[in-house]
């Protein structure tokens, strides 16, 4: 009696065992689905604004926050490059920017204000110009998982006027559940760049 009892708590106890396991698969689940879901709310769009009137634009160097130094200039390089792919936007090549930048004496280039972005607007001719805050970029890690995230916001500001007319963030990459239960790594940083511009290009164009 005492070695049924006994196999029979560990069995009851394995079942617990695999029930929190169970539990903690779905919790986490939950949490992603919420999380991205709260993503897609992270959308300003002026209703006012004619968008199809834009057929320009200059993307500014971009703010940088994360710990890889060189990130605001790989990601807007990748953004500048996908936008133009698009064929319904001109992106200004960089370095025309930065000669119009350096003529007018623009002193703050990743957050102009008001009437420094009309200034720039039309030194380059530019419907628009965008600007972007690189919040995260790079690894994270959690236990025996590591993958890449990157965190991006832009911003589309008017030429003529110097008001934003529409705004949007982007998280991609990331740990995921699959990582958290069986270890490993996410898609290579590339890969969730290229994933987070397109995100917020097709969040600009709907």
């Amino acid at each position: 009696m005492a070695g049924g009892t006994s196999m029979e708590q560990r069995h009851k106890k394995k079942q617990s065992g695999l029930f929190g396991l169970v539990c903690a698969a779905l919790l986490g689940l939950v949490v992603m689905v919420c999380g991205g879901c709260a993503s897609q709310g992270d959308l300003f769009r002026d209703p006012s604004m004619d968008f199809g009137a834009i057929r320009t634009v200059a993307v500014m160097p971009f703010t940088n926050l994360s710990r890889d130094q060189l990130a605001g200039e790989r990601v807007r390089d990748v953004f500048s490059t996908a936008l133009m792919s698009t064929g319904a936007i001109y992106s200004l090549p960089t370095g025309e920017i930065a000669r119009a930048i350096s003529n007018i004496g623009l002193s703050n280039s990743t957050a102009p204000s008001i009437e420094d972005a009309v200034k720039l607007s039309k030194a380059l001719k530019a419907d628009a110009i965008i600007t972007g805050v690189v919040r995260e970029y790079g690894d994270v890690r959690a236990g025996n998982a590591a993958a890449d995230v990157i965190a991006l916001s832009l911003q589309l500001i008017e030429g003529q006027t110097g008001r934003v007319v529409w705004s949007a963030s982007t998280s991609q990459g990331g740990i995921g559940i699959m990582e958290k239960l069986f270890g490993g790594g996410g898609k290579p940083i590339n890969d969730v760049t290229e994933k987070a511009v397109n995100d917020l290009i097709n969040k600009l164009f709907e």
